[in-house]
C-alpha cells in the first residue's frame, strides 16, 4: 500500500514536472523576437531626449544659420555671425533668438528619436549579415558599414519628420514684420497645405536625403570609430575603468559633426532655399525690400543649385557655414553624449554588437 502511495507521489510529481517544462516551452515559442517593447522605449526617450537637449543649447546659432542661407543677395540683413547675432538682439530681442525653437524641438525630439534607434537596429543587422557573409561570429563593424548603418538611419528619421523640417525652417525665418504671419505649426502646416498642396511639405526632400547619407553617416561612422580606437590604444592614458570620460567622448562627438557637417553643408543651402518656394508674402529676409524685392524662382534641386552659384558664387554654397561650424560641433558632440548617458540612466544596453 505504502509502494502504491509512493509510485503516485512520483508519478504526481512527475506530471507537475514535465507540465512546468511545456508551459517554459510555450512561453519561449511565444517569445516576440527581437529587442523588447521597453527596451524599444527606452533607446527613443533616450535618442528624443538627446536632440532637445543639443538643439536648444544652439538654437540661436541655428537660426543664424537658416537667416544667412536664404536671405535675398541684394538685400543683405545679416553679415556674419556676431553682426548677425547683435542685429536679432537688436530689432527682436531674447525671443527673437529662439524663434521657431519649439517647432525645431518637435521636428527634432522625434526625429533625433527614430535616428538613434534606427541605427542601432540598422548596425545589428548589418553585422548579423557581415558575420554570415564572412563566416566569421566575432567579426564587428568597420567604418564603412558604421557608415552604411548611418546613412539608414538618416534617411529614414529624416523622411518621416521632412513635413515638421519645412515648417520649422518658414518659422524660424519670418519676423514681426513678415506680410503673413505663421501662427504656429498646425497653423503653418495646414496653411502650406491649403496654398501650395500636400506635395509642398516635401520641397527639398531629396537634396536632403543625399545630403543626409554623408552627414549622418559619417556622424555615426567617425564617432563610434574614434571611440573605438581610444578604447582599444588608450592613448594619453584617457580609458579609465575601459570607459571614455565625458569630455573625451565630447570630443568624439565634435570631430563627427565637424566631418559631417563640412561635406554635406551646401545640399543643406539648397534645401533651404528651395523649401521658401512658393510662399505667399514670404518675409522680407527672403524677398528683398524696396527696388530689390523679387520672389524666388527655382524649379528643382540641379536649377537651384545652378541658379545659386551663377548669381551668387560657389561660396553662397556655404553661406551660414561660420554659425552652422559653431553650432554643429556642440550640438553634435552634446547628443551623443546626452544619449549615452540616459541610456546609462533608463538601464538600456547597448545592442549593436550582440
Amino acid at each position: 500500500m505504502a509502494s502504491e502511495d509512493v509510485k503516485t507521489s512520483e508519478s504526481a510529481v512527475s506530471t507537475i514536472v514535465n507540465l512546468a517544462e511545456e508551459a517554459k516551452l510555450a512561453r519561449e515559442g511565444v517569445k516576440a523576437p527581437g529587442p523588447a517593447l521597453l527596451s524599444i522605449c527606452k533607446s527613443l526617450v533616450a535618442g528624443g531626449v538627446a536632440g532637445g537637449v543639443s538643439r536648444t543649447a544652439v538654437a540661436p546659432l541655428e537660426r543664424l544659420k537658416i537667416l544667412l542661407q536664404v536671405q535675398n543677395p541684394h538685400s543683405i540683413k545679416y553679415n556674419g555671425t556676431i553682426q548677425g547675432l547683435k542685429y536679432i538682439w537688436r530689432t527682436e530681442g531674447l525671443r527673437g533668438m529662439f524663434k521657431g525653437n519649439g517647432t525645431n524641438c518637435a521636428r527634432i525630439v522625434p526625429n533625433s528619436a527614430v535616428k538613434f534607434f534606427s541605427y542601432e537596429e540598422a548596425s545589428k543587422g548589418i553585422l548579423w549579415f557581415y558575420r554570415q557573409q564572412t563566416g566569421n561570429d566575432d567579426a564587428q563593424l568597420t567604418p564603412l558599414l558604421r557608415l552604411g548603418a548611418g546613412a539608414c538611419a538618416g534617411i529614414i528619421a529624416m523622411s518621416a519628420t521632412y513635413p515638421m523640417d519645412l515648417v520649422r525652417g518658414r518659422l524660424t525665418v519670418q519676423t514681426d514684420k513678415s506680410p503673413c504671419q505663421y501662427r504656429g505649426i498646425t497653423h503653418a502646416l495646414a496653411t502650406v497645405l491649403k496654398e501650395e498642396g500636400p506635395r509642398a511639405l516635401y520641397k527639398g526632400w531629396l537634396p536632403s536625403v543625399i545630403g543626409v547619407i554623408p552627414y549622418v553617416g559619417l556622424n555615426f561612422s567617425v564617432y563610434e570609430s574614434l571611440k573605438d580606437w581610444l578604447l582599444k590604444t588608450n592613448p594619453f592614458g584617457l580609458v579609465e575603468d575601459n570607459e571614455l570620460g565625458v569630455t573625451t567622448r565630447l570630443a568624439c562627438g565634435a570631430a563627427a559633426g565637424t566631418v559631417g557637417q563640412t561635406i554635406a553643408y551646401p545640399l543643406d543651402v539648397i534645401r533651404r532655399r528651395m523649401q521658401m518656394v512658393g510662399w505667399k508674402d514670404a518675409a522680407s529676409v527672403i524677398t528683398g525690400d524696396g527696388r530689390s524685392k523679387a520672389p524666388l524662382e527655382y524649379s528643382g534641386m540641379v536649377d537651384t543649385f545652378r541658379k545659386t552659384v551663377r548669381h551668387e558664387g560657389f561660396g553662397a554654397l556655404y553661406k551660414g557655414l561660420v554659425p552652422n561650424s559653431v553650432k554643429v560641433v556642440p550640438s553634435i558632440a552634446i547628443a551623443f553624449v546626452t544619449y549615452e548617458m540616459v541610456k546609462d540612466v533608463l538601464g538600456v544596453e547597448m545592442r549593436i554588437s550582440d
